[in-house]
């Protein structure tokens, strides 16, 4: 039977309150939900039908409801319609975006290097701050379970744990929800020691799932994603007599064209949290073929904790002011189209 609206509401809240507390739940405690705003009695009256139906259990006279099987099964099919459903919309709208920005990238690289007469570089934004959205437990056997992480950004982990204590369906559905309605929407940063010392008491004999689920999720959070490179200007090199001999010269257009070395400026300047611009020039840069030069670069932030880095790569005789700011017209600029590109 499908569930009225405020049914379904009444029945979310039961089995949210009782994966937070443990004990059953009465009137009072659900009639505080400010999304509900019914009355003790009606609410009374709805619960009354769900226990008929068979979603609710009441343990002992007078006491509280507590979730049935039932009802669990219920609340956990339609939180995976949900997040099947969320998932799906968020690929979709990214895959449209980042068709999108990828064409403005391309053409800011080159607008870029024809306005500074350097070479540039910017990658495609990535996030910084991925929030969990969905984790997915399932029997493979009697010693085995498959996680499923999936993160923002539709970044997908799957990872095969060996078990302790065996296992069933039910348990497995409980874990499922206390995993799901404790950790969706927070990033790594934001799952605490006190999280996960709650959701070990609450997994009881099977808080050593917990700790092996909370890996797969770092990982599948932190997980690095291939970085995408548009360069451009590469032959602008040959316009300073310091860079333009042959060897110089072939050496950093090698390096524009391989790319392997821009990826790794990019990561290691991610891993050290550096922000803003910043100026590397000569031995400064991390780079190799790029001693001779100077190294500009600039984080673009897109919100959602989406960022990418720019890059402008010339002589140590540089126009450092030209290009400073124009980076910062840069930065704003692809805000601005992003978001204008969102509707």
């Amino acid at each position: 039977m499908q569930l009225d609206e405020r049914k379904w509401k009444i029945l979310k809240a039961i089995i949210k309150t009782y994966l937070e507390t443990g004990e059953p739940v009465g009137s009072r405690t659900i009639s505080k939900y400010a999304d509900l705003n019914l009355s003790s009695a009606t609410i009374r009256n709805e619960m009354s039908d769900l226990e008929d139906l068979g979603y609710i259990l009441q343990p002992h006279t007078s006491a509280g409801r507590i979730p049935s099987d039932k009802g669990y099964r219920l609340y956990v099919d339609q939180m995976m319609e949900e997040k099947d459903k969320e998932v799906t919309e968020i690929k979709e709208i990214m895959i449209q975006k980042q068709d999108k920005m990828d064409l403005i990238l391309k053409e800011a690289a080159k607008v870029l290097a024809a306005n500074t007469n350097y070479a540039t570089m910017i990658t495609t934004p990535q996030y910084r701050r991925t929030k969990l959205k969905f984790i997915q437990l399932s029997l493979v056997s009697e010693e085995q379970i498959l996680v499923v992480v999936v993160a923002e950004g539709n970044v997908i982990k799957n990872k095969i744990l060996r078990i302790v204590h065996n296992l069933d369906n039910e348990t497995i559905l409980k874990l499922n929800i206390l995993l799901n309605s404790s950790l969706d929407g927070l990033t790594i940063e934001e799952i605490n020691l006190s999280t996960i010392a709650r959701l070990k008491v609450q997994a009881g004999i099977h808080s050593e799932i917990v700790n092996s689920v909370l890996d797969a999720v770092a990982e599948a959070i932190q997980m690095e994603e291939d970085i995408e490179i548009y360069t451009s200007g590469a032959t602008n090199f040959f316009k300073y007599p310091e860079l333009s001999d042959s060897e110089k010269a072939s050496e950093l257009i090698s390096t524009f064209e391989e790319k392997k070395q821009l990826a790794a400026l990019v990561n290691e300047r991610n891993e050290r949290q550096e922000t803003g611009i910043q100026v590397y020039i000569g031995n400064e840069t991390p780079v190799q073929t790029m001693k001779d030069c100077s190294v500009v670069t600039a984080t673009y932030d897109l919100g959602d904790g989406m960022q990418g880095t720019i890059g402008i790569v010339g002589p140590k005789r540089m126009d450092y002011d030209k290009v400073i700011s124009t980076l910062k017209t840069l930065m704003v600029q692809l805000d601005h189209i992003y978001h204008r590109n969102e509707s």
